[in-house]
């Protein structure tokens, strides 16, 4: 398994533009969620360590069942960090690495933005 590492850069790159027009400020922490999926939970769970080993908290694994019967496995790789370009480039590249060597894929990050309680 091979995660795109130039897509998932530009993914990043686009997020951090998006949360900076959308009133972000850049010194402030976010919760950064980093999302890895597989349909081996065993490879998951190796990514998950390696990741713990590296300082990311990790959540528990979710188990979902797609319409064709088949399961899947994901968790959030989580940290706090400002929204510093550089920073998550380089927490991309290091989670696509460990999810490349687990043979599963990673989905990018996401982080929660604005207040809780307002209405969309």
């Amino acid at each position: 398994m091979v995660n795109d590492i130039q897509a998932l850069l530009a993914q990043s790159d686009e997020t951090v533009a998006a949360l900076l027009e959308d009133g972000a400020q850049r010194e402030d922490l976010f919760t950064i969620e980093h999302h890895l999926v597989g349909t081996d939970f065993t490879k998951l769970e190796k990514a998950a360590v390696e990741l713990v080993k590296v300082g990311y908290h990790v959540d528990d694994a979710d188990e979902f069942e797609l319409d064709d019967g088949s399961r899947l496995f994901a968790f959030a790789a989580v940290c706090e960090v400002k929204l510093d370009n550089e920073v998550l480039r380089q927490q991309t590249q290091e989670v696509a690495k460990i999810a490349d060597l687990a043979g599963v894929d990673y989905d990018g990050w996401g982080t929660f933005f604005g207040d809780a309680d307002e209405e969309e």
